[in-house]
């Protein structure tokens, strides 16, 4: 049985007369909505999906949070409005827009609407919550009044649950809701007193702003997130709600919820499944391009540019909830896909088992029909032809398999946008010019085996079949040598990976007689003629190359003598220093500095500026999006003009110049090293 058919059945057995289950889903848009939080509206949309499927009715619920005060402001949005700072401590809803292109009414439409327009394309219905009209509407005007009548035991249950003992006089200073200043919009208030029956208050606000509240009648407050939560699953009649694994843990946000729901609004918490985060794989850089070289944001719609909705919903249907998995930028991506079509065929052709079945019942999108021309296939060629659309249709004729668009249309679009984005190392261009330089490196046998191929392809009038065939024959025919002998398939590898290097700079690539056989002859024929003698134009060529290696070439001497160890020193001393991972967003020159470039980074909680002597072993394109490690709490230092808060860890020796220090990329900004 599936997970998500589990979680169904439980939640029917523990309710089995319900009209209607609730499986709900909720997100702050504080930003671009990424694609791990989409594992909270995938696991509760599979468990809906799971329920219906049993013959029961259920409700996909999602909540916009955007009642939830800002945080902090995301690098993107910094990026476009510098001013956004001012706004920290206001709920999202009355953020202005920062995108002057853009038709939303405020900060947290925005990032709605651009979550939501991707939802459509996976064709997931539910019914939206926004939580300001909802408060603000008085729907929770009840809730909020036993809460507050309720605060103590509130503040014993959240006191149970944390590790730290309370204050003296805590209890009696803690109140469960937050009023929002009507002068400054700011959560930044503090209640002084509550009338006996918990109707009245008057508070103050940092802005110097003081008042009276009456929650009977005002209704620009916000109760606090662990209230907050139950309260909506007893407004809501909530069956099933899924979180990270952080609110999952002991004496994490669930259990204090699930404890405040039964004692305070007299509600069965809901059945919760913890989720795992999800990856990206990435081989070229490891700190994944989507976020860091490419400038690509993690959203889903940006990861519909690479993946058919019903690939992205079988990854998250395929793996259970608390098991992680990667999107994949690099060739990872294509085994994806054929695993993927693997499944789905035994789907449609009815070989699949119970649990193939289901996963994939999952992750379909009513209204599409799917053509599964091999994705790998299509990016092998697409390339070749320049992403040509008839020329792709007739070299899919010529290998026999005669795919029209409407039936890659879907992957097409995909494929060029994983090549040219995430990996161009991967395009199969055809040189201008005779490599020259292979071509001198090869021994007589293998000019030999270049001549032959070149005669054969020449002569024409061989079929696919044929040409493959006569591939294999070059390297024995000439070699003299049998099936039988063991060195036959490495001197067949050799030869092909002579053929790409001539052909396109590499030593793989398609399959070689598809390749050969798809593309016209006459585009590539030439680059394996070397019966006449270099061209003036392919000698000027070839110079200019060995000028560009020179540059870049890097001189380095003999290794450092090893230093001495320091003395030793106590953990607390190590303790002292506060290593954290640090995403850089920004690197600028700094005018009359030779040596220093001025790095802005996100340190997890806001951005910070360091100066570092870096500026001769790399460029700012090698070190924007990157995350490395920072001592974060070195007192800040003039350096070059520029106030720097922190440093950079890195390796310096003779042998290897400066190495800076990277980390991957699924470790979270604002990480402790340990």
């Amino acid at each position: 049985m599936h997970w998500a058919e589990q979680i169904a059945q439980r939640i029917i057995d523990r309710n089995p007369n319900k009209e209607e289950y609730v499986c709900a889903a909720g997100i702050s848009p504080s930003g671009s909505i990424h694609i791990g939080n989409f594992r909270d509206i995938a696991t509760s949309y599979f468990v809906a999906k799971s329920l219906r499927k049993m013959g029961k009715k259920a409700k996909l619920l999602f909540s916009w949070d955007e009642f939830d005060r800002m945080r902090k402001v995301p690098v993107n949005v910094a990026k476009v409005n510098s001013d956004m700072e001012k706004y920290i401590g206001c709920p999202y809803v009355d953020v202005p827009n920062p995108f002057p292109q853009s038709d939303a009414k405020n900060y947290a439409e925005y990032f709605e609407k651009e979550f939501e327009s991707s939802l459509k394309k996976f064709g997931i219905e539910m019914e939206f919550r926004h939580q300001a009209q909802m408060y603000r509407s008085g729907k929770y005007k009840d809730y909020i009044l036993l809460a507050l009548k309720k605060r103590g035991e509130i503040f014993d249950i959240i006191d149970s649950h944390r590790t730290q003992e309370a204050q003296e006089g805590e209890r009696d200073s803690y109140y469960p809701v937050s009023i929002y200043c009507p002068e400054c919009g700011k959560d930044t208030t503090k209640i002084e007193s509550l009338s006996d029956d918990c109707v009245k208050a008057t508070y103050s606000c940092k802005c110097g702003y003081k008042g009276s509240f009456d929650f009977t009648k005002d209704f620009n407050c916000k109760l606090a997130w662990k209230i907050d939560w139950p309260m909506r699953w007893s407004y809501e009649g909530v069956d099933f709600e899924p979180g990270g694994k952080d609110h999952a843990s002991i004496n994490g946000s669930y259990d204090t919820s699930k404890h405040i729901s039964k004692q305070i609004f007299d509600y069965d918490a809901p059945i919760f499944q913890g989720y795992e985060f999800i990856g990206i794989s990435d081989s070229n850089t490891s700190t994944g391009k989507m976020s860091g070289s490419t400038g690509l944001n993690l959203t889903p719609e940006t990861l519909l540019k690479l993946y058919q909705p019903e690939v992205l919903l079988w990854l998250y249907s395929r793996n259970e909830p608390l098991k992680a998995f990667n999107f994949c930028l690099d060739d990872g991506i294509l085994r994806q896909y054929f695993e993927f079509d693997k499944m789905y065929n035994d789907y449609k052709n009815g070989t699949a088992n119970e649990l193939t079945k289901s996963i994939m019942e999952l992750a379909s999108v009513e209204g599409r029909n799917l053509d599964l021309v091999p994705m790998s296939l299509i990016v092998q060629l697409g390339s070749v032809v320049n992403f040509n659309l008839k020329m792709l249709e007739l070299v899919f004729e010529k290998i026999g398999t005669p795919f029209k668009y409407e039936e890659f249309k879907d992957r097409l679009e995909r494929a060029k946008f994983w090549l040219e984005k995430c990996s161009p190392q991967d395009m199969n261009k055809l040189r201008k010019g005779r490599n020259w330089q292979v071509y001198d490196s090869l021994t007589d046998t293998e000019k030999e085996e270049i001549s032959q191929l070149y005669a054969f392809l020449k002569n024409g009038g061989y079929d696919l079949a044929e040409l493959q065939t006569e591939l294999y024959a070059i390297p024995k025919r000439i070699r003299n040598l049998t099936l039988e002998d063991k060195e036959l398939k490495t001197c067949q590898s050799a030869f092909f990976k002579n053929v790409y290097k001539l052909l396109i700079d590499k030593e793989r690539g398609p399959r070689l007689y598809l390749f050969l056989y798809a593309i016209d002859k006459n585009d590539y024929l030439s680059l394996l003629d070397f019966s006449y003698p270099k061209t003036q134009e392919e000698a000027d060529s070839e110079k200019v190359a060995e000028e560009v290696v020179e540059e870049k070439k890097v001189e380095y001497g003999e290794p450092d003598p090893v230093a001495d160890f320091k003395e030793e020193i106590e953990l607390s001393d190590f303790e002292k220093v506060d290593l954290r991972v640090c995403k850089i967003t920004k690197c600028q020159e700094i005018r009359k500095s030779h040596n220093c470039y001025k790095l802005t980074l996100f340190d997890g909680k806001d951005e910070r500026v360091i100066v570092s002597s870096i500026k001769h072993y790399y460029t700012p394109e090698q070190l924007v999006g990157k995350k490395i490690i920072v001592v974060a709490n070195l007192k800040p230092v003039r350096i070059t003009g520029v106030t720097s808060n922190g440093m950079l860890v890195a390796a310096t020796n003779n042998a290897c110049g400066c190495q800076v220090i990277f980390v991957d990329d699924i470790v979270p900004e604002g990480t402790q090293i340990k």
